[in-house]
């Protein structure tokens, strides 16, 4: 069977699963908990991510979104367990404001599938949580804490997750090497750079994101921060606007 998935190791008890390829390359994080574990996203659903963190940990697995997005919910389906932020709860339940058609043709796109995979049969992620969290709100899986911080603008209900101890920060798609998105018009660049800003000011140690390099430092929050203060100084923040280049990212609104 051909892999899809790429796991690497980042200490005892965090693992990154990557799917590389596609073009997204998106990150899925396993946190293992001295009572159970966490998975932050489950990746596209084109391959069952179940199977490869069953090789990591024998114990209960949550799964959690960074935010309601196909590539970050696909494999939300082995996972009965899941968490979801409370402003993104209609996406669940029918009200994604994509057809299911727009949406197949994102995860074929640019992607080296599996021998043998049929689209037709992918189907976009519905549920109910069996926890709705709110900014602030903390998980705890046994000596491994999280504060959720909610960091709308790539979306209305997008998560950061923040392990204090260590200074861990996993940015989901608010924070990546590539072009962010914030043109969507369920997107909000206002609210991007309050995130930001938001994010910045904490004291991080490492950078988890969910899209391309994994060599990514925390400079690049203050980097960014300072972009879209920049595009907000020169009236440019807003969609529509165009796509604005940096050295290592772009800005898409």
């Amino acid at each position: 069977m051909d892999k899809w998935f790429t796991t690497e190791k980042i200490n005892e008890d965090t693992f990154v699963l990557s799917e590389y390829r596609h073009w997204e390359e998106t990150h899925c994080y396993l946190l293992i908990g001295t009572e159970k574990a966490l998975l932050i996203d489950t990746g596209l659903g084109i391959s069952n991510i179940y199977d490869e963190v069953m090789k990591l940990t024998d114990k209960p697995v949550t799964a959690v979104a960074t935010h309601i997005h196909w590539d970050h919910i696909g494999g939300h389906k082995y996972f009965p367990d899941f968490y979801a932020h409370e402003d993104e709860l209609d996406w669940l339940c029918g009200e994604f404001p994509l057809t299911m058609e727009q949406i197949k043709g994102m995860v074929i796109d640019r992607c080296d599938l599996p021998e043998g995979y049929n689209v037709d049969s992918y189907e976009f992620f519905q549920g109910i949580p069996t926890r709705v969290l709110k900014d602030n709100a903390t998980i705890n899986i046994g000596g491994y804490e999280l504060q959720i911080l909610h960091t709308p603008g790539h979306s209305p209900g997008h998560m950061c997750f923040f392990e204090k101890d260590r200074g861990y920060l996993f940015t989901g798609d608010l924070v990546y090497k590539d072009t962010l998105f914030a043109y969507y018009p369920s997107t909000d660049p206002k609210a991007y750079l309050k995130s930001m800003e938001r994010v910045a000011a904490l004291p991080v140690n490492r950078v988890f994101p969910a899209h391309h390099s994994l060599d990514i430092q925390p400079e690049i929050l203050l980097r960014m921060r300072d972009a879209f203060r920049d595009l907000k100084a020169e009236g440019k923040l807003h969609h529509g606007s165009g796509t604005f280049e940096y050295n290592d990212f772009a800005i898409w609104l």
